[in-house]
């Protein structure tokens, strides 16, 4: 039996105790048996009951008057729990805990998205009926943190609490207390102990339930890790009831415009819904009505929004596939472009729930606004579920109707209720085509394509073999050209259709799963039947007009040649639901190459309409090379040469400049016959580029992007290297002015020199100074002339002034010895100031991009502008006239240091010049 060990003092009277034992000894020992018995029960049970309670830490302080504390059992619940696996909302604030003001990189806008995520790890029933314990995490995300959040060097990302809490089912609190941990503006740990309060959590929703709340810090204000209260708002998944569509759908979605069923597509028992929809990018354009000129009879949201909203999207919160019923939240925006990463604007937001009406082929859906305050989330509700929407897929399309999803809005409401508002059309645009196979394609001005195309055949190549017209070939990036060859902007080309066929290369099928059923033909066509094509193209006229021209033809696969009749809306911006009219004057004609060959797509495209129309435009060309081509591949690998070359030549640079600082070294005298305008030219020239491309230095150009993500990583990776290498080389050549610039104003005696150096100044300076605003003439002149013509260059890739001062600073980086050859014309040295290592290096290192230039124009089509490695044609003057003028030049310019190096520095001028030599020798050798 265990005895607790016993004090020496207490076990000697024990000890004498049991020898002397009697009736009162015995009582006594018993008494003391169980004193020390509830002693120690007391001391190892108190811990355990403590324990047992879990206590979350500050709860009662901040949560007590809310939802008080219970006792949780150890087991997890299943069956009752506050949030679906993964709940999402949005917030409003936090901006200083999201923003890093020290780092651009760090900084978040206001006006992007801001989206949370509720995490729910755990949850466990209390001693109360309807009072449950919870355990999550909050995390707060940015749109601007995607590009970032799998950066591990980051210190930055989404920011997560992780929070405890009770939730009470009854009046649908919860509250939770918890933190989180950011970085300060110093970089140092912070930690945010924060307090997340939220009401209307409720074990099952409805389409007007909202979840309202605040994430507040426990800190008090000026601690470093207070933050400014963040509101949110969530619309709850868990347990939801479809109460409107619930009901008879005839009923529900009455009042719209009805539409045959046989015009839309069915949806088959094997077809999944969800697919249809999951898409959460993809955008509808709204066409409204000619008379639509007053938002108060147009605008869904009513005269309060201020503006007639031109996109609607959507975004996919549940679908029940077995059901075939769907939950969106339906947001409407003013501007013709959606980003990916628009702000959440409740007022102009619909919530809404649909299910499939398989009577009519269409999804009847029912959308409810969202009342809500400008700053903050707290009183926002839900109210007016009038709106209606209908949601069909197009069964035929044509030339005119090219959207693989179409429908219209309309209110239920009476004309003259507030809240009613006319009839509203939408469609997808960019071809969206939906995870809803069957839907053909109607040819309507193919007819007059055959006619336009049998004028001019090409002669068929016996042993050629054209791309198919099923293969990634027929869809290809575009540069496109005016009259006179002057590049006007870039373009995209890609197929609609293939016979009565949808593609299945169209960009937008947005089921990967079903894009084989948009083209059922098997294997390759038949090259000996020309088949009709239809043809999506876009490309630019000027900065604010793109083009968008849908056209129809006929594809010989034997020649290569396309042929076809393109169509445009007058504009698509302001194109209404009862005015489709389009114009059908552009003729195209593209050229294929055969497939074996290592030539590209060339292409034309005319209007054939008067000159008088507004839509007319001059004849333009295009070049282009397919995407998924051999050609890629020649991209990538040109890419792969180009950063070779660059590494090369920056090397080169850093070994011909080390060599004239030792060569310097060792000849000290040379020191004052260098010309600093020269080093101050070459190393200007160094520096302007990194300081253009610091950030670069270390994060890569969106523009490459897939260019990068093709070449796995390896010209990224090299890109940095040639940074570096670059930086190397502009700290040799500073180093080089330190020395001359050091040496020559030391010697204060070398008054001669320094009155050459300055003659060269100033001839020098006015010449470059002319040079500029030459340049600058030049590009206000072709702007000028472009905003003359019927259409004027993209503001997105034409030279911009800026651009053209870059070419120009090239140019005199190319001529770097001009300034030396005139110091050793005005002082007639015969020094040997540079070795001729250094001179000719350097003068081999600046032409060679010009003869690589020549080589690329003729075995490479013409790229993006951030594919170019070296030879970049936004740092210098490329074209087959100053690829050679150039060269010469500069070799010339070597060939003069030559000489002025070994027979003076007057050799090739006339004799009287000449004869000034030894006037101007006499002042230096009195100093001497």
């Amino acid at each position: 039996m265990f005895k607790p060990a016993l004090p020496s003092s207490l076990s000697k009277k024990y000890q004498m105790m049991t020898s002397n034992s009697s009736p009162s000894t015995w009582c006594y020992l018993s008494w003391l048996h169980v004193a020390m018995f509830l002693v120690l029960s007391t001391t190892f049970y108190t811990p355990m009951v403590s324990c047992s309670k879990i206590d979350i830490p500050n709860y009662n302080k901040h949560c007590a008057s809310i939802v008080p504390e219970s006792t949780p059992n150890d087991v997890p619940e299943i069956t009752t729990i506050p949030f679906a696996a993964e709940q999402g909302g949005y917030f409003l604030g936090g901006e200083d805990i999201l923003n890093h003001p020290n780092s651009s990189r760090y900084h978040y806008p206001t006006s992007n998205r801001r989206e949370l995520f509720i995490h729910t790890h755990s949850v466990y029933s209390t001693d109360v009926d309807d009072v449950f314990k919870v355990e999550a995490s909050l995390i707060l995300r940015t749109s601007d943190m995607e590009f970032y959040v799998s950066d591990d060097r980051s210190p930055r990302g989404a920011l997560s609490f992780e929070v405890k809490g009770f939730w009470s089912i009854s009046t649908g609190k919860l509250c939770m207390v918890g933190s989180g941990s950011t970085y300060s503006e110093e970089g140092k740990h912070v930690v945010l102990a924060a307090l997340l309060k939220l009401d209307e959590v409720r074990k099952s929703s409805t389409i007007s339930s909202l979840v309202r709340g605040i994430l507040e810090s426990s800190s008090t204000a000026g601690d470093s890790g207070y933050f400014n209260p963040i509101s949110l708002l969530m619309i709850p998944q868990n347990n939801y009831e479809f109460t409107e569509v619930g009901k008879a759908l005839d009923h529900v979605c009455s009042g719209g415009i009805d539409v045959p069923k046989s015009l839309s597509l069915s949806l088959k028992l094997s077809t999944p819904i969800c697919n249809a929809f999951y898409r959460w990018d993809a955008f509808l354009k709204l066409d409204y009505s000619s008379g639509c000129k007053s938002t108060s009879s147009c605008n869904p949201f009513g005269e309060g929004v201020g503006h007639l909203p031109q996109i609607m999207s959507l975004k996919l919160i549940q679908c029940l596939e077995d059901k075939r019923r769907l939950r969106f939240l339906i947001e409407f925006h003013n501007s013709s472009y959606v980003g990916y990463n628009h702000p959440f604007t409740p007022n102009t937001t619909l919530v809404a729930e649909g299910s499939w009406d398989a009577n009519k082929n269409q999804l009847c859906v029912v959308g409810c606004r969202i009342l809500n305050s400008a700053n903050s989330f707290n009183k926002s509700h839900i109210e007016d579920c009038s709106v209606r929407l209908s949601f069909r897929f197009p069964a035929v399309w044509s030339i005119r109707n090219t959207s693989g999803m179409m429908g219209h809005i309309w209110s239920n409401k009476r004309e003259n209720d507030p809240g009613y508002f006319n009839t509203i059309m939408f469609r997808s645009h960019e071809n969206f085509v939906a995870g809803i196979p069957g839907s053909k394609y109607q040819y309507t001005v193919v007819d007059k394509a055959r006619k336009s195309c049998s004028e001019k055949q090409p002669r068929k190549n016996k042993g050629k073999r054209h791309p198919d017209a099923n293969s990634n070939d027929m869809k290809f990036n575009m540069v496109v050209r005016d009259s006179k060859r002057r590049r006007i902007g870039w373009g995209y080309s890609q197929p609609i259709a293939v016979g009565d066929q949808i593609s299945r290369r169209n960009d937008f099928v947005i089921s990967s799963s079903l894009r084989a059923a948009y083209s059922p033909v098997k294997g390759k066509t038949n090259h000996s039947i020309p088949l009709n094509m239809s043809y999506s193209m876009s490309f630019q006229l000027n900065g604010s007009t793109r083009v968008q021209v849908f056209s129809e033809g006929i594809y010989d696969a034997e020649t290569g040649k396309l042929c076809m009749v393109g169509c445009r809306y007058p504009d698509s911006n302001s194109r209404t639901s009862d005015n489709d009219s389009m114009d059908c004057t552009i003729l195209i004609n593209v050229q294929f190459p055969p497939v074996d060959s290592n030539d590209y797509i060339q292409g034309t495209i005319e209007n054939t309409g008067e000159k008088s129309d507004p839509l007319y435009f001059e004849p333009l060309s295009f070049s282009a090379a397919s995407f998924y081509s051999q050609h890629s591949r020649e991209s990538i690998w040109r890419m792969d040469l180009e950063i070779i070359m660059s590494l090369i030549s920056n090397t080169l640079v850093c070994v011909f400049v080390g060599y004239q600082i030792s060569y310097v070294k060792k000849h000290p005298a040379v020191f004052p016959f260098i010309s600093l305008l020269m080093l101050l030219v070459l190393t200007l020239g160094h520096m302007i580029p990194l300081m253009l491309n610091f950030e670069a230095l270390f994060v890569p150009k969106e523009s490459r992007t897939t260019f990068l993500r093709r070449s796995g990583g390896w010209v990224e990776a090299n890109e940095v290297i040639v940074r570096v290498i670059t930086m190397v080389s502009f700290l040799l050549q500073f180093r080089l002015l330190q020395l001359v610039w050091s040496a020559r104003f030391a010697d204060g005696k070398q008054k001669a020199l320094l009155a050459a150096e300055k003659r060269t100044l100033y001839l020098s300076l006015p010449l470059y100074i002319s040079g500029g605003l030459i340049a600058v003439y030049v590009n206000w002149r072709n702007n000028k002339v472009g905003e003359g013509m019927e259409y004027t260059y993209s503001s997105t890739y034409q030279r911009s002034l800026w651009v053209d001062l870059r070419s120009y600073g090239g140019l005199v980086l190319d001529g770097f010895l001009f300034p030396q050859i005139l110091l050793n014309i005005f002082h007639n040295s015969t020094e040997n100031a540079l070795s001729r290592f250094f001179y000719i290096g350097t003068t081999f290192v600046r032409l060679l991009p010009h003869a690589y230039d020549l080589y690329r124009a003729n075995y490479y089509v013409e790229d993006f502008d951030g594919s170019y490695m070296y030879a970049d044609p936004g740092g210098d003057y490329y074209s087959t006239a100053w690829d050679v003028i150039i060269p010469l030049v500069g070799l010339l310019f070597a060939a003069i240091v030559y000489l002025q190096q070994r027979f003076g520095g007057r050799c090739f001028m006339p004799k009287r010049f000449k004869e000034l030599e030894g006037y101007e020798k006499v002042p230096v050798a009195s100093d001497a």
